[in-house]
Parts: C-alpha cells; structure tokens; sequence
C-alpha cells in the first residue's frame, strides 16, 4: 500500500504540470449531468426516457461512490436482486425473484461471459472487475427474443470503456480493504491495485490497456490459518483466500457511422482450499505426532477475444455483428500437507474443468425505410465443447460434451401514434442436443398525457438443462444420483407493467417516480425425484415442478441542487408446486425489501457522502423432510436483515486525484439463521447461511491524469 500511495504521489509531481485538462470524473455538478443512454435491447442506443424497455442503470458514479470492485459489490444493494456468497466454493452469484443465476444472463458488451458452470449464467460475480467499466443496464423479465435461452429472469448488461476525450490517460488506483475486522498488509485484508493506460492514436483510432491486482487474504473468524494443528476446531478459512490478475486490452477503430473494436481480457484466479480437517497421526510409543491434511490449490484462468463492427452500409441497412472465442480452465493441484514441517506431498495435479467457446451475434436493421415502423432481424451462434468441474467431484473422468445452439430471431418497432408504440419480437432457437424451442415477446409503450410512461412487456424463454442436469453420474453404496440426457428446457414466462415519470418543477428540482407490478411463472422446472428399483432408492432429474412469482416494487428519486435521494419498496411472493408435496405447499409466501440511497455534493469542496441501504425481509419457503414418522414438508424461515454502506469521495488537485473512505455492511451482518416448524409432531431445526464477514472499511485513492 505505501508503495502504491508513492507512485501515485510520484506520477502527479512528475506529470501534473504537463496536464491542460482533467480527466473526465463521475463527479460533477447537478446542472452538468449527461443523459443516460441505453443500449440494451435498443435496436440503436437510446436516451433512456426513449427506451422501449424499462432499464435500471448503475452509473460510473454509483460504482465510484460504493468503492465497488467486482460485480458482487456494485450490485448489493439493487432494488429485486440478492448476492448469493458461498464461503465453500468462494463463488458469489446472484438470485433475483426468487430464482438463482440458471434464470440470469451476464452479458459484457451484448456477450454472454463464459463462467465455471456455464455460458452468460452461473456466473462467479467476484470474477467480474469493473475497472473498464462505463455502466451496468439491469433489465427485468424475459429477454429471450433478444437474448436467447436462459434470460427468464431478465439480464445484466456491462457496458465498457471505449474511448476518451484526451490524447493520453492515466488511471491509477490502490485500495485497502479490511475483512470484517481483519487486516494487515501481509496476511489480512483485501489489497486491490489496478492502472488504465489510455491513447488516441489518432482522429479515430484509440488503444488502452488495463490491469487489475486483487489479494483477498480470506476471512479467518475465529480460526487461525493452514498452519494451525491445535486440539479445536480452528484449522482453515471460514472464507477462502483467492489471488486474481486481470489484463484488458482494446483496439477501437470509428470513422463516421462506422466502427469496429477488439477486445482482449485473461483473467488468472488462484483459490486456496486449506481443509478444516486434519488427522493428528498420533505415535503413542515415541509420544510424538504428525499432523497431516488434505488441501487444494484451484487455478481459474479465463481467455476472451470479441471483435465488434457496427455502422450502416451505405443507405441499404444498418449492422451490428460480434465475434466472441472464450476459453476458461481450471487446474486442481491437491496435495497432502504434513502441518508441522511445512511439507506438501502425494501431490495430485489435473484439469478439473475446461470450457471454451465460439460465439456470434449479428443484428441488421434500417433496410426498410418507413417513418412508422423500424424492423430487425438477426442470428445467434455459439459452440460449447468441453467438460464440467462436476466430474472432479465425483472422482470420474471427465465427461467431454459439445452444445451447439443455432437462433434466429427477428422484431420491429411500430409507430402506432406518436404516442403509442408496439414492439412484437420472436426468436427460434435450434440446437445440437435439445428440440427446437421458441421465445416470444411483446412490447407497448405508450406516453399518456403529462408525459407519464406506460410500458407493458410479455414474454417467453426456455432455460436449458445444465451439465449437472443432464449427466451426473453418482452411484456408490450410499447414493445413486443420475443425470438424465431426455430432460427438456424449462419455459418461463413473465408480465411487466410499469408506469414512470419525470417531473422537473425547477432547474434545480427533479423527481421521477416509477411503479412496477409483475408475473412470473417457469413450467417444467427440473428437480430432483425420488424412485423405488430393485437395488433401492435412486434419485434422478426430472421436469416435474412449476414456480411462480408476482410482485409490486414502488422506485422513487429525488434531485435537488446537490442533494439526490430515493427510496423504493418492493412485496414479492413466490410460490412452487412440488412433485409429490401435498396441496398447501404451493401458497404464495411474501418477502418485503426496502432500498434507500443518499447522495449529498459539497457545491464549492466536490466533497460527495453517499448512503446506500437494503433490508431484505424475511424470506420463507417450503422445504422436505424425514425422520422417525416419515417424510413431511415443512415450512423455513430464514430471518430479515439490513445492510448499509456508507462513502465519502473527495477530488484533489484540480479532480486529478481522488481519496474514498468508506464503511461496508454497518451492522455488521455475518449470518442468517434458518429456522423450520412444522407445528406438528417433527421438531423444528435451524441452521444459518452465511452472507457476510462483517463490518469492513476500505480506502481508496485514485489518480486520473489526462492531457
């Protein structure tokens, strides 16, 4: 950290006097905020009034005030959308409406990302650094005509960097983060250190480079590292250690209303599993021991290139086509350790998964010119081979596996008035392994007088089977759990209808207000089913249940002068019809969440305080269970929790450098303790589920050079 504070000083002394111009900040005065423009689901990007879908932007600015890192830090506090951290596995992923990352689609510049577990879903959010980043597009509810299969739930969309307005840049930026009340500089805390370089080349060629450096130390709690080897139960991480290096490059070409771009991205993960389990390897006759564990060393390396050209040809039409070769492998080296002599032996090294992809996305629009309606067609390819982390888990060798997905979909925007538009879309969607499936989509917005905006949008999405799903294989003397290749995708479908307006009473005061209502519903959800055969019980996958979602969320900001506040609520019930479950079980259960942000500017210091606070209510759920009376379904609780984080930014020498101080999770959130009671003869359980490593305090300084 010292030393990065000294190069920061060290390239402001040396360059400063040089730079005529500041780089451009998210901080500025009210008066001087830009429109925000879309470009998700837009057939060109739109100011976001204009957009025919409802879109939640998280700007430059927000991720800035947050201190956010990685995806998982920018979207906490996002009104219908949980983080989902799992100490185990060190991943993060995200559930929005009741339904986990199989139902959401992360995309980066309309790319779908490749992850462990799939493609553009199943997403590692502390994967995702946000250095590039200009903004991140939320949008709610099916996408699939779009976005193709697995974007029931809806999608996020990042959005990078791709120019600036100077000849050169220089972004650097070092942050110090404790975990919980755990840090040092050398074996605690969160060290994050990352430098942009940026350069026009000329009128329309534009070159940078960006590299990323994140060491989280993991959170100890209360055990004490992989040296220990005491008589308690102290070994370990409750939250495991991971070192991450992310190099980005770009290539950016634009010469009238043409442009093309390259992206290059390797992304380098090492995760450390010390096992909180040890056998002591007792000598009784010479009195001694030597303790041994079994721990794990999993290697994550991610490589991306996206070529981009978009532009019109000539009069005839407009095109926007995408290229896309992923790579992502991971590499398990375990080993025995003998604790005691610091020696690792039995080493075992082998690729535990190994995932790459081809990708192509084209859109064609404008080739008829009408005044009243707009049309586009388009097409989808991708081309998955490779082998899942699952086979590790269950000793086997890999299971090697092509998925091919081959989707044509086309939509128009009609003019109905010029008030009313209408926006059908359809997608067929064909594949190497699964039968044709079909999305559909309806879109109609129609501006009523004094400007308030309704919009209401049907639409349909499959979500494909997983590797999981579709080729488990775990059969042993106590399991028999098996894939099944016959399953079919699931069918989601959803209903939005949202009514926002803007009203600006002054210069200096603005209020926009937006009311969402909501269905959604996913038809043969997959489960798992128990079967009687003549070996015993034996448990498959089979599309057997359905589940339902409705809800309501009430969004409101406010902007005066340099104070900007919202608030927002949101009551959303789930229900799920199980296979075999009683009638009962199926009942709509609410969950209430409140969301609050505050955003105050010091007119003549630049000096920004920024709150940003969630309570999520209290979730409940159906869940199965057995004992000496038999089976029976009960109903879990999993208690309420509120989160807040708090930040003050403030620019220095002449918004060329920046200083963030800022405070994660204030009441300290660790836990959240699940409860189940049945009100019968079964006793009630309770277990928790970790969610956080406390209260945390970060810092950060940032250096921006541009001349």
């Amino acid at each position: 950290m010292k030393n990065s504070i000294k190069i920061a000083v060290g390239a402001f002394v040396l360059l400063g006097g040089k730079a005529f111009a500041q780089v451009n900040d998210t901080i500025s005065a009210p008066k001087q905020k830009l429109e925000e423009i879309v470009i998700s689901g837009q057939y060109n990007p739109q100011s976001i009034d204009k957009a025919i879908n409802n879109v939640t932007i998280l700007n430059r600015q927000r991720i800035e005030n947050l201190g956010a890192i990685t995806l998982a830090d920018a979207l906490n506090q996002v009104m219908n959308i949980s983080i989902l951290p799992n100490a185990g596995n060190g991943r993060s992923t995200v559930k929005m409406f009741g339904l986990d990352a199989q139902y959401f689609t992360i995309l980066v510049d309309n790319v779908p990302m490749i992850s462990d577990e799939g493609f553009g879903n199943n997403t590692d959010l502390t994967q995702i650094n946000l250095d590039d980043i200009e903004q991140i597009e939320i949008v709610e509810g099916s996408m699939g005509v779009d976005y193709g299969a697995n974007a029931i739930t809806g999608i996020i969309n990042i959005i990078t960097k791709k120019n600036n307005i100077h000849d050169w840049n220089v972004n650097f930026f070092a942050q110090e983060e404790t975990v919980g009340n755990e840090y040092d500089l050398k074996n605690k805390g969160k060290h994050t250190q990352g430098l942009t370089l940026g350069r026009n080349i000329n009128d329309k060629l534009y070159a940078s480079i960006n590299y990323t450096h994140t060491d989280f130390k993991g959170w100890y709690n209360d055990r004490e590292g992989f040296t220990y080897y005491g008589d308690e139960d102290k070994r370990g991480h409750d939250w495991l250690p991971k070192n991450q290096n992310n190099l980005k490059a770009l290539l950016n070409y634009h010469h009238k209303s043409y442009r093309v771009y390259y992206k290059f991205e390797f992304f380098d993960e090492r995760m450390k599993n010390y096992s909180k389990e040890f056998n002591f390897n007792e000598n009784p006759i010479f009195g001694i021991d030597d303790p041994v564990a079994v721990d794990r060393i999993l290697n994550t390396k991610r490589w991306s290139n996206v070529l981009n050209t978009s532009g019109k040809l000539k009069d005839l039409f407009a095109f926007d086509l995408s290229f896309s070769y992923q790579k992502q492998d991971k590499d398990t080296d375990r080993y025995r350790y003998r604790i005691k002599y610091d020696e690792k032996f039995d080493r075992e090294k082998f690729k535990s998964e190994s995932r790459e992809v081809f990708f192509s996305r084209g859109t064609f629009s404008d080739f008829i010119k009408s005044s009243v309606a707009k049309f586009q067609v388009g097409y989808e390819i991708s081309n998955t081979n490779g082998f899942s982390s699952m086979s590790e888990m269950l000793g086997e060798q890999p299971t090697k596996k092509s998925l091919g997905s081959y989707d044509f979909y086309a939509s128009s925007e009609i003019k109905v008035t010029p008030r009313f538009m209408v926006r059908p879309g359809y997608r067929l969607m064909t594949s190497n392994t699964f039968k044709s499936q079909n999305a559909f989509n309806l879109v109609l917005k129609y501006v009523l007088p004094q400007d308030y905006e309704i919009r209401a949008t049907v639409g349909t999405s499959p979500r494909l089977p997983n590797y999981e799903e579709l080729y488990t294989y775990f059969v042993d003397v106590n399991h028999d759990l098996r894939g099944n290749e016959n399953l079919k995708p699931e069918m989601g479908r959803t209903l939005f209808l949202n009514l926002k307006k803007k009203f600006a009473f002054s210069d200096d005061f603005e209020y926009n207000t937006n009311l969402t209502g909501r269905y959604l519903e996913v038809l043969d959800k997959i489960s798992v089913i128990e079967l009687v055969s003549p070996s015993g019980l034996q448990y498959v996958y089979e599309n057997t249940d359905k589940y339902r979602n409705i809800g309501v969320t009430f969004l409101n900001q406010f902007s005066y002068k340099s104070l900007d506040f919202g608030v927002g609520f949101t009551m959303s019930g789930s229900a799920q019809e199980i296979y075999g479950a009683p009638k009962g079980t199926d009942q709509f259960l609410y969950t209430p969440e409140v969301t609050a942000n505050v955003n105050y500017r010091l007119p003549d210091l630049g000096t920004i305080f920024s709150f940003y606070y969630k309570y999520n209510g209290e979730e409940s759920r159906f869940r199965k269970g057995s004992d000496e009376f038999g089976e029976y379904y009960i109903k879990g609780k999993q208690e309420s929790y509120s989160w807040l984080d708090f930040s003050v930014r403030q620019p220095f020498f002449r918004n060329m450098l920046y200083a963030t101080i800022g405070v994660r999770n204030i009441f300290d959130v660790k836990e959240l303790k699940t409860s189940a009671n049945s009100g019968t003869v079964h006793s009630a359980g309770s277990n928790s589920t970790p969610i956080g490593y406390g209260r945390s305090f970060f810092v950060k300084l940032q250096y921006k050079l541009g001349f």
